[in-house]
């Protein structure tokens, strides 16, 4: 038997470890913020305070003049906490990444740079197919922050919009109300020998969590309807007290929308928000009863609902007052401004730290998940069904 001699030893032979390692190394992040154009749009996604934490940390940050205004921020402020101020929106779009509140205009990514990277809300039921292919040709990396996700796998920017939408439609109602708002003059607040205002609300997810827990505090009573009842045990637990919960029965359902002074609309679908309330339910309503329809971003969840707007909120009809605004936390827009930048700051920092967005997104599953545009390739798959696009898994473009 004649023994061939080998030119690696026995260990070398053996399977070893892989100790291929991406290295993490800090880079300075250029960012741009413009001013937001759309409609009744007054947010933006840093205050100057998360501006002072991410140049303290080496980075650039170029904010058009004024965008800060509608959240009662100046230009000062900015300047103060470290950004560079321009008033040439060019030059605000030329920077490699771009942060924005609503998805940029088809006019807007004319302005972007070939392979830059934007941030910002994707709102997918507004858009359409151009939208995307406008993107692709310029190879640009899109991220919406509505579908990052966090340890938890929860959404963080939906939940903190989500909360500010619920208490403010309890704020709302009560504004209302007042006879100065030609309502019917009731008061939210628990009065000695008055009975308290009536509340249903539609809906337990994270809207119907908060605007249950502010009509709780301002001393209402409260009936909640939701087909999940996980969601309604959920929200009981959440609540930290007994409150009456119903699933969405018909019978009960028009029993509690016959008594009651306010209704809150807060389902969502999966294409639209499944209509529960029907026109004849609504004129079995008290007069001068008040509907805050939260979902009418998704179509409503009440039959009688239309879409209104900052200016003209409130709509008449069968007697009852109807509130069909779609973007109830641009009405308090510091403290959106706010909620958003505490979600977007540790994001960018963290981009900053592992040297770039493309590791971030090998490193952070959360943010990959955010990611909707790779370099101009589509990688969501609910975007590529719903416009009939073709589009990749980002695991296999990434690694």
């Amino acid at each position: 038997m004649i023994q061939h001699s080998s030119p690696f030893s026995r260990h070398q032979l053996l399977p070893q470890e892989e100790t291929l390692e991406i290295l993490r190394q800090k880079g300075e992040l250029f960012i741009g913020i413009p001013k937001e154009n759309q409609y009744q749009e007054k947010r933006i996604c840093l205050t100057p305070d998360a501006v002072n934490a991410i140049t303290a940390n080496g980075h650039r940050i170029l904010i058009e003049s004024g965008a800060g205004e509608g959240s009662n921020y100046s230009d000062m402020d900015y300047t103060d906490a470290g950004a560079e101020i321009t008033r040439d929106t060019k030059k605000v779009f030329s920077c490699p990444i771009l942060l924005k509140v609503e998805p940029p205009t088809l006019h807007e990514i004319q302005l972007m740079n070939p392979q830059s990277t934007i941030i910002s809300a994707l709102q997918i039921k507004t858009q359409n197919k151009k939208y995307f292919e406008e993107l692709a040709k310029k190879r640009v990396t899109a991220i919406a922050f509505e579908y990052i996700r966090d340890e938890d796998g929860k959404y963080p920017a939906v939940r903190s919009l989500s909360e500010i939408a619920g208490i403010s439609s309890v704020l709302i109602a009560s504004e209302i109300m007042s006879a100065t708002n030609k309502g019917n003059g009731l008061m939210f607040g628990n009065i000695s020998g008055v009975p308290p205002v009536e509340v249903v609300i539609i809906g337990a997810g994270t809207v119907g969590e908060f605007a249950a827990r502010s009509a709780i505090g301002l001393g209402a009573n409260i009936k909640i309807f939701d087909n999940s009842i996980s969601k309604l045990r959920c929200i009981q637990t959440n609540l930290k007290q007994t409150v009456y919960t119903s699933t969405l029965q018909p019978k009960n359902l028009l029993k509690a929308l016959k008594r009651c002074d306010v209704a809150i609309g807060a389902m969502r679908g999966k294409d639209r928000s499944p209509v529960v309330v029907t026109n004849t339910m609504v004129e079995q309503m008290k007069k001068g009863a008040v509907i805050i329809d939260v979902s009418i971003d998704m179509g409503g969840c009440f039959e009688s609902s239309e879409v209104t707007t900052h200016a003209k909120p409130i709509i008449s009809k069968h007697g009852v007052l109807h509130y069909g605004v779609p973007n109830i936390p641009s009405r308090y827009p510091k403290t959106a401004s706010i909620s958003i930048s505490n979600i977007f700051t540790p994001y960018l920092l963290k981009i900053g730290e592992d040297g770039g967005l493309e590791n971030a997104l090998r490193f952070d599953k959360g943010l990959r998940n955010g990611l909707y545009l790779y370099h101009g390739i589509l990688t969501n798959k609910s975007v590529g069904e719903w416009f009939d696009l073709s589009y990749s898994d980002i695991n296999f473009l990434i690694f």
